[in-house]
């Protein structure tokens, strides 16, 4: 088994990635604070269509990726994944949406839920069997008890790299435009009865 791998991503000028900061707070309200589902959307879209070469997914120029197109792009993905009262806060939800999407499109890609409620080490070994397989992984994050964490509360963002580190396993959060490396026993112990999960890809 690798100890560490990481899928390329693509970068929006210093940007990994797009950014739900980038619709505008007084034209795009629903995007710019409750966005991250469409976003996470968005980037699997190219990602798919970058490296797996799934056609149809992306209507813009994929060799270079602009602002301005990412932002069409979202308003694209926004029906499909619109920002509701309470968030896309479930794996259900973005299942369907992202499921009309795709289907809308032709592509045949298949998704599944990967429930929060799974335990740490069935989790470490499908995220290690998605990222070796070359497919990233939607995440959502509810509330969470680790203060270090609040900016991945109530929000979803890819994972893209694993990596061992002696006993601790470190998932990469991409989502604001940056990769962070986590530890992932951190971030799936989030304390709380209810929670998010994975979304898993079959090509």
């Amino acid at each position: 088994m690798n100890t560490k791998k990481e899928l390329p991503h693509f970068y929006i000028g210093e940007s990994l990635g797009g950014q739900q900061k980038w619709y505008s707070r007084f034209t795009d309200f629903g995007m710019h604070v409750g966005g991250c589902a469409a976003v996470t959307a968005c980037d699997c879209a190219i990602y798919f269509e970058k490296y797996f070469n799934l056609r149809g997914l992306y209507p813009f120029d994929l060799k270079n990726i602009t602002r301005e197109d990412y932002l069409r792009f979202g308003k694209i993905m926004e029906p499909y994944l619109y920002p509701r009262w309470s968030g896309v806060d479930k794996l259900e939800i973005f299942i369907d949406g992202f499921g009309r999407f795709l289907k809308d499109r032709h592509v045949d890609l298949k998704l599944s839920a990967w429930s929060g409620e799974n335990n740490f080490y069935d989790t470490q070994k499908i995220i290690v069997a998605q990222i070796d397989s070359g497919c990233p992984l939607p995440c959502l994050t509810l509330k969470h008890k680790e203060p270090a964490l609040q900016d991945y509360v109530w929000h979803w963002f890819i994972l893209n790299a694993y990596e061992f580190r002696g006993e601790d396993f470190f998932v990469q959060a991409v989502s604001y435009g940056i990769g962070r490396r986590i530890n992932f026993a951190t971030l799936w112990d989030t304390g709380y009865q209810r929670k998010g999960g994975l979304i898993l890809f079959e090509i």
